[in-house]
């Protein structure tokens, strides 16, 4: 949904797929009615994404492979290449579904400032929900039906709103990288070892409430409030910031 730039064309464990190879990827038509694997699972598409999905937040994007996919599955591994072209086509995919649980249930009210907040808490809710995913989905484009279907909506709430048609893909920008970074800056913080996480949020206590005010007259002034504020995502805050200053921009 954003403009970063992406993952290498394949994943580690598997190189490039020559083009012929790329193109014998079988149509969904004729991929009904197939055996299920040794485990009893029918492959489909959303079987193996609900799949991976779920083997990337065990294991993060980085130590996944098709190999560890298709033992979960209890299929060949190579089974995977039926229904994508490739590994990173498929964390594509898994990146596409995580964007489509952040929509799942929204309906528009026509107030567009509530409708984009709603639609922003959705996505970083939903990120630490996926919180290995999350850092994988946020710099990725997908072109998917789900990245589509978000930018669709995102625009259209702003076109509606009144905004001319270059503020609107502007501020569209700005609206999901925010909600984008903060995303993977609050789900990395999740996905930190436990003891890491108790170690970084002790430092609020073990180091910052012990300053001197003679040294550090703000810090040592604000302690307690730091500490308490430090340990939750600003993200609801930001987003605030930022629908005030769309709400200034409006045209009358």
């Amino acid at each position: 949904m954003t403009d970063r730039p992406g993952r290498p064309a394949d994943h580690p464990d598997r190189p490039d797929r020559p083009a012929d190879q790329a193109r014998r990827v079988v149509p969904e038509t004729a991929r009904r009615r197939r055996r299920p694997t040794k485990q009893g699972t029918v492959l489909s598409e959303q079987v193996i994404v609900d799949t991976a999905l779920r083997l990337v937040g065990q294991h993060g994007a980085q130590a996944f492979t098709v190999r560890r996919l298709g033992l979960a599955l209890g299929a060949d591994p190579s089974a995977i290449y039926r229904y994508f072209h490739s590994t990173d086509d498929l964390l594509l995919a898994v990146a596409d579904e995580l964007i489509g649980l952040g929509l799942d249930g929204w309906q528009p009210t026509g107030d567009w400032r509530a409708d984009l907040r709603e639609v922003g808490l959705r996505i970083h809710a939903r990120s630490l929900a996926h919180p290995q995913a999350a850092v994988l989905a946020a710099y990725r484009t997908t072109g998917r039906a789900n990245e589509i279907r978000a930018i669709e909506t995102m625009l259209g709430i702003l076109r509606e709103a009144g905004f001319p048609d270059p503020d609107a893909v502007s501020l569209y920008h700005a609206f999901i990288d925010q909600a984008l970074g903060f995303a993977v800056l609050d789900s990395a913080a999740i996905a930190l070892p436990a003891p890491a996480q108790h170690a970084d949020s002790g430092v609020w206590d073990t180091a910052y409430r012990g300053l001197s005010p003679d040294t550090h007259p703000h810090i040592a002034a604000t302690a307690d409030l730091l500490a308490a504020d430090m340990r939750r995502s600003a993200y609801p805050l930001a987003l605030d910031l930022l629908l005030d200053a769309l709400a200034a921009r409006l045209p009358s």
